[in-house]
C-alpha cells in the first residue's frame, strides 16, 4: 500500500521531543506509513489491537514503557508520551521457568475435542532462504530461542483426572534441528509432512525446526513447525524476530543478547485461574447464556458431522486489490470510528443473513486473548497460545442500508465483555459446576471466524527470508476433527486483504462456498465504498460512553447539531 500519510482530521505536527520520533519511528515500521504526526490517531493510521501489542513491546525496549491499554486510551503519539511510564513497573520472571502450569481456557477446548491425533495439530511456516545460512550457527539461534521462551518447553501429560501442563528445564539433547539435502521439490514434501507429524506431546519436542537446503543452487527452504498448544499468530511476530537477531549476533561473533523477558506464560495461567472465580466475571453468564439463534446452517450434503475431518477439507480464498485494502485499513474506519473486524464482521452478517434467512448470525471469534485485565502484567513479548474463543450473535435487519448495519454490528461488538475472554474462563475454569455446564450445554456455532491483522509487518527489510510457495505440509493429522462447518480466516498479506473459506466437500459444493466467499467481498467492497462517501459517518453509543446516554439521546443531540 501507498505509505504516503492519509487524509487524517488532525493536523500534521512533526515529532519534536526524543520519544516522540522513537514512537513515530516504531509506528512507521509497523503501519507502513511515511510522515506520522503526534496527533495522528494509530487506528485511523490502520492500526489495530494486534499491531498495537508490537508497539508496546518495541517502545518498552527503547525505554519508553507503555501498555497496550495506554495504546487504546491514547490513540496519538502526543497522547502516548504524556501518560508513559505510568502504572506499576513490570518485574517479570527472567530465569527458567519450570514447574506445573495450570491448563487456560483455549487449551482446554483443544484437549475437549478428543483428537484421536493431538500430537498432530501445529502452526507452521515455510520460509525460502536467498542468502544460505551457516546450519550450526541456525541450530545454535534456536536452541537459545527455546532456552528463552519457556513455552516452548511445555509438556503435557494424560493422567487419571485429565491432561496435566508442565515447564520442563532445558534439555540440550532434545532433538529440535534437522539439517537436510534435497533431491528435489518432491523430496521437501516428504521430508515437512514427517516432521510436521514429530512432535510429541508428553516427551517433546514441540517445536521442530528443519533446514533443507537443494543441491543445485536453488533457495534453502527452513520449516519451523510447532504445537498450536504453545503459540499463535502474535507468537510468531516474537519468535522470527528473536531468530533473526539471534543469528545476526551469532554470525557477528557477539554475545547472544534478546530483549527482557515479559510475563511467563505460567504466570498468565496461574492468574487466569485465580480470575475465574471472580464475582465479576460470574457477573457475564447472562450475557453468554443469552442465545437465540440456534438453527443449524444450510448445507448441500446431509452427512455425519464425524467425516468433517481436517484431511479431506478444502478451501477457496478471496482478496481485495491493494487500493481497497488501502481503504479498509485507513480510510473506512474513520467514518463510524471502528476497528477493521466491525466492517469484517458487517459484511459477513449480511452475506450469511441472505443465505441463511435467518435474522442474525451465531459465529466463533477468535481474539488474540491478550487482554490488559491485569496491571502488573506485560505479555507483549511472551510466546504462547493466549487464543480467546467465544461465541458472539449479530443481529441485522436484512433490509439495513450499510451505514445503519455498520453502527449496529459495531455496537453489538462493543458489548462483548472484555473481548471475550470471560467466556472460556466460565466455561472451563469457573469452580462453580452449574456454569461450566450451563455454558457447555449452549448451542455451538458452526462458523468461526479470525481475523489475523497485518501480516509481515515491520520486520527488517533487508530479511533474508520470504515466505515459500510450497507446501510446508500438513499441519493437523488427516484424522483430526474439525470443530466448525465453515472456518474463516484472514489478514492483512503483501498489502491486500486475503480471506480464506475453508469447509467439507462432505458437507458443501465448492460452488455454495465460491458463491458465499464473492457474496461477503462484494458486500466488503460496497462498505469501503459507502465509509469513503460524503454522507457517511455515525456516532453510536460506545463513542460517547463516559456521558451515560442513551440512544435517544444522542439521536436527539446529533439531530440538534445537523438543523444548527
Amino acid at each position: 500500500p501507498d505509505a504516503a500519510r492519509p487524509e487524517l482530521a488532525a493536523a500534521f505536527a512533526a515529532p519534536e521531543t526524543e520519544q516522540e520520533k522513537i514512537l513515530a519511528d516504531i509506528w512507521g515500521q509497523l503501519l507502513g506509513v511515511e510522515n506520522i504526526g503526534i496527533h495522528d490517531n494509530f487506528f485511523e493510521l490502520g492500526g489495530d489491537s494486534i499491531l498495537s501489542i508490537q508497539v508496546v513491546a518495541r517502545a518498552n525496549q527503547a525505554g519508553i514503557r507503555l501498555t497496550p491499554r495506554h495504546i487504546f486510551q491514547h490513540p496519538t503519539i502526543a497522547g502516548l508520551t504524556a501518560v508513559a511510564g505510568s502504572g506499576p513497573v513490570i518485574q517479570a520472571e527472567q530465569g527458567v521457568v519450570i514447574g506445573d502450569v495450570p491448563l487456560t481456557p483455549i487449551q482446554r477446548w483443544f484437549f475437549a475435542q478428543e483428537q484421536p491425533q493431538p500430537h498432530h495439530w501445529n502452526q507452521s511456516l515455510l520460509l525460502t532462504l536467498e542468502t544460505p545460512l551457516d546450519a550450526g550457527l541456525l541450530e545454535t539461534a534456536v536452541s537459545h530461542l527455546i532456552a528463552h521462551h519457556d513455552a516452548l518447553r511445555l509438556r503435557f501429560y494424560h493422567e487419571e483426572n485429565g491432561w496435566r501442563q508442565y515447564n520442563e528445564a532445558i534439555n540440550p539433547d532434545e532433538a529440535v534441528f534437522v539439517h537436510e539435502d534435497l533431491a528435489d521439490v518432491a523430496a521437501l514434501a516428504e521430508k515437512s509432512a514427517a516432521l510436521q507429524a514429530s512432535l510429541n506431546l508428553s516427551d517433546g519436542p514441540l517445536l521442530r525446526v528443519g533446514y533443507f537446503t537443494p543441491g543445485d543452487g536453488r533457495p534453502a527452504y527452513l520449516l519451523v513447525a510447532a504445537h498450536h498448544l504453545v503459540i499463535d499468530g502474535v507468537s510468531w511476530r516474537i519468535l522470527l524476530e528473536d531468530l533473526q537477531l539471534v543469528y545476526q549476533q551469532l554470525q557477528a561473533g557477539q554475545p547472544v543478547s534478546l530483549p527482557p523477558k515479559t510475563t511467563s506464560f505460567r504466570q498468565w495461567a496461574q492468574r487466569l485461574a485465580e480470575y475465574a472465580q471472580a464475582d465479576n466475571l460470574r457477573a457475564e453468564l447472562d450475557w453468554w447464556t443469552a442465545v437465540t439463534l440456534t438453527s443449524p446452517l444450510p448445507r448441500d450434503y446431509d452427512t455425519p458431522l464425524t467425516e468433517n475431518r481436517e484431511g479431506i477439507a478444502q478451501t477457496v480464498t478471496v482478496r481485495l486489490t491493494a487500493a481497497e485494502t488501502e481503504a479498509l485499513l485507513r480510510e473506512a474506519p474513520e467514518a463510524y470510528r471502528t476497528e477493521i473486524n466491525d466492517l469484517l464482521l458487517t459484511a459477513l452478517a449480511q452475506t450469511f443473513t441472505r443465505w441463511t434467512g435467518e435474522p442474525g448470525l451465531r459465529l466463533h471469534l477468535e481474539g488474540h486473548g491478550r487482554e490488559d485485565l491485569f496491571p502488573d502484567v506485560d505479555l507483549s513479548r511472551t510466546v504462547g497460545w493466549f487464543t480467546a474463543l467465544y461465541p458472539v450473535e449479530l443481529h441485522l435487519d436484512s433490509g439495513a442500508q450499510p451505514g445503519a448495519a455498520i453502527m449496529t454490528v459495531k455496537e453489538q461488538l462493543r458489548q462483548i465483555p472484555n473481548r471475550g475472554i470471560g467466556y472460556g474462563l466460565l466455561r472451563y475454569m469457573c469452580g462453580d459446576t452449574a456454569v461450566r455446564e450451563k455454558l457447555a450445554a449452549l448451542p455451538q456455532p458452526e462458523l468461526s471466524f479470525n481475523y489475523l491483522g497485518q501480516m509481515g509487518q515491520g520486520q527488517a527489510g533487508e530479511s533474508p527470508m520470504a515466505p515459500a510457495a510450497e507446501s510446508g505440509g500438513p499441519e493437523r493429522s488427516p484424522q483430526a476433527r474439525r470443530a466448525h462447518l465453515l472456518e474463516i480466516d484472514g489478514g492483512v498479506i503483501d498489502g491486500r486483504l486475503e480471506m480464506t473459506w475453508t469447509y467439507s466437500p462432505r458437507h458443501h459444493r465448492r460452488e455454495t462456498i465460491e458463491r458465499l466467499a464473492n457474496e461477503f467481498l462484494a458486500s466488503l467492497q460496497t462498505l469501503i465504498i459507502h465509509c469513503q462517501s460524503p454522507e457517511a459517518g455515525g456516532v453510536t453509543l460506545s463513542d460517547v460512553t463516559d456521558f451515560g446516554w442513551e440512544q435517544d439521546d444522542l439521536d436527539d443531540i446529533l439531530a440538534a447539531i445537523e438543523g444548527m
